[in-house]
């Protein structure tokens, strides 16, 4: 079984092409972020825009890389939501028109299910069950998943994502869009002994998340180096440092705690926060004490990406789920109600 995949979700235009018995053929990614830069973040009008015109040329790049057809292709599948209303009808409308034309099914994928199945694609890969922790622009959330479509949700930021508060942080020093490979590379020359940021919620029950008092720690912390002379590039190094050790050491923190609950010995990270290799190591760290293993994605496919799309969907139309003719996308969207991979119908 061909699977087309097209993610269009937000500010990455992606495209490939899947099959169940070869695995992943060929993908390709667009990023829009020397669009966005000078507007420090996502423009959902010029977002949508730039999926339009990337799109077709991104399929007709991966049906050439693959040396596939069209005929060849049994399903496609798309982003359906989470997202920008915008962006999602790009991919949404392209998707249900070539699956139209070429008379076979289509699907609408959840694209956090994507970024939890991303591991898959690994050679070696987890096997269910599992702690996922997604980590991203949009979300932070740790869920159990027991199976394709069989998740509980654990525990989920109560304000801002990771990721976003990486980019909040990044424009308080001076950094361009998106905040988290920048905060990272400063990081690396940052004292980690000079500033203690706190870890918020840690020393409380539960597994959620709130990063809203560490952006604002932040903010004070630069306040305190300018009112005490100019803001050097130490300075920023140093805060860099203190705030990305603060958000590692509450995930690590978090993860740890959700394992232990769910007495599991399998996490899974994924989004595009799962790229920063301090987040990699502490986790590795922390769970090799325990036993414990974490799998994660290819640098390549920790951020938005067609091939996750086109896995995740591959395994659900082969389950015999497809959509009904009215398009639907669904800008907020609840893991927790997608159907079981055995459940069939509309997904």
């Amino acid at each position: 079984m061909l699977i087309l995949g097209l993610e269009t979700s937000c500010d990455e235009t992606g495209v490939a092409l899947y099959d169940m018995a070869r695995g992943l053929l060929a993908d390709a990614l667009f990023s829009q972020v020397d669009i966005h830069v000078e507007y420090g973040g996502v423009v959902p009008e010029l977002a949508s825009r730039d999926h339009v015109r990337k799109v077709l040329p991104l399929l007709e790049q991966v049906l050439a890389e693959a040396g596939c057809t069209p005929q060849e292709i049994d399903g496609v599948a798309y982003t359906a939501g989470p997202g920008l209303v915008g962006a999602l009808m790009v991919g949404a409308t392209l998707a249900r028109a070539l699956a139209w034309g070429w008379g076979v099914p289509v699907l609408g994928v959840h694209h956090m299910e994507g970024h939890l199945l991303a591991p898959m694609l690994e050679d070696e890969h987890p096997q269910f069950p599992f702690v996922a922790l997604l980590v991203s622009g949009g979300h932070t959330q740790l869920v159990r998943v027991d199976g394709i479509g069989q998740y509980r949700m654990l525990g989920e930021s109560l304000d801002d994502a990771a990721g976003e508060a990486f980019d909040k942080a990044a424009k308080m020093l001076g950094l361009p869009y998106p905040g988290g490979p920048h905060i990272a590379r400063m990081a690396q020359r940052g004292d980690p002994a000079r500033f203690d940021f706190p870890r918020p919620m840690v020393n409380r029950p539960g597994l959620d998340f709130s990063f809203s008092g560490l952006k604002t720690y932040t903010l004070n912390t630069v306040a305190e180096c300018r009112q005490a002379s100019e803001l050097t590039e130490q300075d920023r190094c140093d805060i860099a440092r203190a705030f990305e050790d603060a958000v590692v050491a509450t995930l690590v923190i978090k993860c740890r705690r959700a394992l232990r609950q769910e007495a599991l010995k399998t996490l899974v990270i994924a989004g595009g926060v799962s790229a920063n290799l301090r987040l990699r190591s502490a986790l590795e760290r922390a769970l090799d004490k325990e036993g414990a293993r974490v799998f994660y994605p290819a640098a390549k496919y920790c951020t938005d990406n067609g091939a996750m799309i086109a896995y995740a969907g591959a395994q659900r139309l082969q389950a015999g789920q497809v959509d009904d003719e009215q398009t639907r996308v669904r800008p907020r969207w609840p893991m927790e109600e997608l159907p079981p991979l055995d459940a069939a119908g509309a997904a």
